[in-house]
């Protein structure tokens, strides 16, 4: 294609897809070698049981999925104790944030989320030309009710609430939500995508509360993240238009079969939940004798403000150079965090040993003058 039928196409496309860049191509996959400790994901495979379900899909591959996946949501109905139409069954939970942006968003439209929030809630509101407002967290991440209730936020056509919250991991009290749903006549999404390791969850309210949508996945507790099973529970109005608006067959055979069987056997993930919590508290305790200091966490991750030394993204470069893989934003306020997913206790053991070697060169005579240097040499490099 010319550069000037190029231009052409480019042209024709709308003002919202003209803002957005293309995303390059040829971005290397990462290292199979490194400890992989950057997206949350949960370490251990399916339980037997999920994944004989998961083969035995496979002879079916032929045949179109099940259309508005109704024994999915059947399945979760009667595992979360709601009605069929509560339920919206998605490819991962992030197809139904989708799915809200595009029911409810406009160009011109603005949406709030707390923040540090999940980012990709950025990108959904760029792709609708809708205001992104980001709103911080009260004292000691408390739900500022007031400020969402007036102020920049009172025009929003929705609110996003992550509990437990992403990038941070701290847990906003059910009542505190309850609280703001009850004053507020705007749709409040609550994603509990990491609910499984907090000690409460809001699933109760939507029958109290039409302005409520409660997003699930089992990408995190249920070690399903390469499957895609999500789900979205909220009044039937709300959920049947949401439903209404989905891709057909939007879910594969084997999503349906892991989703249904996760659903019968929630009891098979006993050990592995007790495990991450476990390893949760025992690297939080390892991290605050190497001089980090770490945020209570009620999710399977935990974000930590590194030593004095270096900022997060020079320990992200360090970790990395040692084969372990961990996140940086560059977020205000989370420059000098980086925030490690919870893995197997030997991954946990590598990234601690790496941990304690980089705190130790820090702590070396010429540190200062080799972490300096490193430090620029490893943000050129990446």
């Amino acid at each position: 294609m010319s550069d000037a039928k190029l231009q052409s196409v480019l042209s024709s496309l709308s003002q919202v897809a003209r803002q957005l860049e293309a995303v390059p191509s040829g971005r290397p996959a990462p290292d199979a070698s490194c400890v992989k400790l950057n997206t949350n994901e949960n370490p251990f495979p399916l339980p037997t049981i999920i994944m004989q379900s998961a083969i035995a899909a496979l002879e079916r591959q032929y045949l179109y999925p099940e259309d508005d996946n109704i024994s999915l949501r059947e399945a979760a109905a009667n595992a979360y104790g709601v009605s069929n139409d509560q339920v919206i069954a998605g490819n991962g939970s992030s197809e139904l944030l989708g799915l809200i942006y595009r029911a409810f968003l406009a160009p011109g439209d603005s949406v709030a989320m707390m923040s540090p929030g999940f980012s990709f809630n950025r990108k959904l509101a760029m792709s609708q030309g809708a205001q992104f407002l980001e709103i911080g967290w009260g004292e000691a991440h408390s739900l500022p009710i007031e400020q969402l209730l007036s102020g920049p936020a009172k025009d929003a056509k929705f609110i996003l609430l992550a509990n437990p919250n992403n990038p941070t991991g701290t847990f906003v009290p059910v009542a505190d939500i309850e609280r703001l749903l009850a004053q507020s006549d705007r749709l409040i999404v609550l994603d509990e995508a990491y609910v499984d390791f907090a000690p409460d969850n809001g699933l109760r309210l939507i029958d109290h509360y039409s302005n409520l949508l409660v997003l699930r996945t089992f990408s995190k507790s249920y070690a399903a993240a390469g499957v895609r099973v999500g789900f979205g529970f909220g009044h039937p109005e709300i959920i049947g238009r949401l439903r209404n608006i989905q891709n057909v067959f939007n879910m594969n055979v084997i999503g349906h079969a892991v989703g249904i069987s996760v659903l019968a056997h929630r009891a098979a993930y006993a050990e592995n939940h007790k495990h991450i919590k476990h390893e949760r508290q025992r690297v939080t305790l390892a991290l605050l004798q190497l001089g980090f200091s770490v945020i209570p966490s009620h999710a399977n991750f935990l974000l930590a403000h590194v030593p004095a030394e270096q900022d997060g993204s020079w320990w992200q470069a360090a970790l990395e150079r040692q084969k372990i893989l961990v996140a940086f934003f560059p977020d205000k306020g989370l420059q000098n965090h980086i925030r490690i997913s919870i893995g197997t206790k030997e991954q946990m053991d590598a990234f601690l040993a790496a941990a304690r070697d980089i705190s130790g060169s820090l702590k070396m005579p010429s540190a200062r003058r080799w972490a300096a240097s490193g430090s620029a040499s490893a943000l050129r490099g990446r």
